[in-house]
């Protein structure tokens, strides 16, 4: 395995969060609403690492190293565990297991169903992003894992729809996800090689 430390670094790093936040609400840190406040952080964990994730291609191409790519699947697969906490603390904390309310929810607050289909796209990549998947989709797997941008885009219009009063730290999210897509488009993405092979020898002349 490449880059053990650095693989096992993330892990512990993407981990740690969730069961800070856990003991932060078990005890009574939170505030007046520690269920409401769990299920928030956990969302917007599951949004910044869903970024990150996007962000690790990008990065190779602009330092040359291979560690970034080597923890993306893992990234994503954390997105996925964030995301599935999120929806289990919802479940939990908001429902009450109650899931006579959820009608009523789904009325009061229609970015749930927004967050859902989230949901179910980042299920299809996480059940197809091991490498049996790869060689039974083939050329179809790439496809597949371009849902990635639907749910980033999903997951930003959740979000909005959540903190309509207060649009700052949703801009800030939305535009490093703007940007990531930008890098990620073909003749942007084919001339930061470049771009980068260019500043090499300046640096070296220097």
């Amino acid at each position: 395995m490449r880059f053990p430390f650095w693989r096992i670094g993330v892990f512990i790093a993407a981990a740690v969060w969730p069961l800070f936040w856990l003991y932060q609400a078990w005890a009574d840190v939170l505030g007046p609403d520690p269920g409401k406040v769990l299920v928030d952080r956990l969302g917007l964990g599951t949004l910044v690492v869903l970024l990150m994730t996007l962000s690790m291609t990008p990065l190779q191409k602009l330092t040359g190293w291979a560690g970034w790519v080597a923890v993306r699947r893992q990234l994503g697969l954390w997105c996925f565990a964030y995301v599935v906490l999120h929806m289990s603390g919802y479940t939990a904390f908001i429902l009450g297991f109650d899931w006579s309310q959820l009608g009523v929810e789904l009325r009061k607050r229609p970015y749930i169903i927004v967050g859902t289909l989230g949901f179910l796209c980042l299920l299809a990549l996480a059940v197809t992003s091991n490498r049996y998947s790869q060689r039974r989709l083939g050329a179809r797997w790439k496809k597949l894992h371009r849902l990635i941008y639907v749910i980033l885009g999903l997951g930003l219009l959740h979000m909005l729809w959540i903190v309509r009063a207060d649009l700052k730290e949703w801009a800030v999210y939305a535009s490093i996800g703007a940007l990531l897509l930008v890098l990620r488009l073909p003749p942007v993405a084919r001339r930061i090689p470049r771009l980068m092979a260019k500043k090499a020898p300046s640096a070296r002349k220097a």
